[in-house]
C-alpha cells in the first residue's frame, strides 16, 4: 500500500524539475538534507518526492512537517522496507516535472549540485550524472575495500554492456534526465544501482557529468552488503 498526501504524477506546466529521494531511517539527515535542496533550487518550479519505506525513526513525519514551510515536498509512504530502486520507481511515477532528479537523503551527495545540474539538462543534454571519477571528482571517507568494489562495479558493467561506456561513474546514485528518456521504457533494476539500468533501457542522445566529491555517510548504514553486491552481479548479467 502506498499513500500520498498529494495527486498522483501528472505532467505540470508548473513544475519543471521532480527530486526523488528515497529514504528508511534518515530522520537526522532529512531535515539538514531537505533545507539544503530548498536552497539550491529557490529560482526553479520544482517539488520534492520523499519515498519512505516505513521508517519507524519518523523520517516521513520531519519531512511532512518541513512541507508546512515550504509547500513543495511530497511524501509517498510505503508499508514495509520494500528497497531503493522500487522507491525510485514510485517516485517517477508520481513525478509531475519534464525533469526528474535522483538523490540519496544521507548527505553523501551534495544538493548544491541540483541547479548546476539541471542547467547542464536546460543547455540540451539529455541525462546528467554527478561523477565521482571524471577530473574535479573526488570521494571521500571510504576504505580501499569500498573503492575497489566501486570501481570494480564499473569496469564490470563497462566490460558487459557497451552502452554504458559513456559513463565513468555509471553506479553513482546521483542523476537528473528528462522525462521522455523512460517514457515507454520498462524498467526492472535488480538491486539499488537503478542509473544503471536507465543508460542501457533509456532513450537519449546525450550525456553530461559532473565532478563531486563523494562524502562519508554522518550516520545510518550503509545499502552495500554481500546481498546487494550479488544483486549488482545479477542485474549486469540481466542487462547483458
Amino acid at each position: 500500500m502506498v499513500s500520498d498526501q498529494n495527486q498522483p504524477g501528472q505532467l505540470s506546466e508548473g513544475i519543471l524539475l521532480s527530486v526523488i529521494v528515497p529514504t528508511y531511517m534518515e530522520r537526522e539527515s532529512i531535515v539538514e538534507l531537505i533545507e539544503r535542496i530548498e536552497a539550491s533550487l529557490k529560482l526553479l518550479p520544482s517539488e520534492l518526492i520523499i519515498v519512505d519505506d516505513s521508517s519507524p525513526d519518523g523520517t516521513a513525519e520531519c519531512a511532512e512537517e518541513l512541507n508546512h514551510r515550504y509547500g513543495n515536498i511530497r511524501v509517498i509512504r510505503r508499508e514495509g522496507k520494500l528497497g531503493l530502486s522500487s522507491a525510485v520507481l514510485a517516485g517517477f511515477q508520481k513525478a509531475r516535472g519534464g525533469v526528474l532528479g535522483v538523490m540519496d537523503a544521507d548527505l553523501q551527495h551534495p544538493p548544491e549540485l541540483l541547479s548546476e545540474m539541471y542547467g547542464k539538462i536546460s543547455d540540451g543534454y539529455d541525462l546528467v550524472v554527478a561523477s565521482r571519477y571524471v577530473e574535479g571528482g573526488e570521494t571521500e571517507g571510504l576504505g580501499l575495500g569500498r573503492r575497489a568494489v566501486s570501481r570494480g562495479a564499473t569496469a564490470l558493467a563497462h566490460f558487459l554492456l557497451p552502452r554504458t561506456r559513456s559513463v565513468r561513474d555509471v553506479v553513482s546514485g546521483f542523476f537528473m534526465f528528462r522525462r521522455e528518456a523512460i517514457e515507454g521504457v520498462e524498467l526492472r533494476p535488480v538491486g539499488y544501482k537503478i542509473l544503471l539500468e536507465i543508460v542501457v533501457r533509456g532513450k537519449y542522445d546525450s550525456v553530461a557529468e559532473i565532478p563531486y566529491t563523494f562524502k562519508p555517510r554522518r550516520a545510518g548504514k550503509s545499502h552495500l552488503n554481500m546481498r546487494e553486491i550479488w544483486n549488482y552481479m545479477v542485474h549486469v548479467w540481466r542487462l547483458s
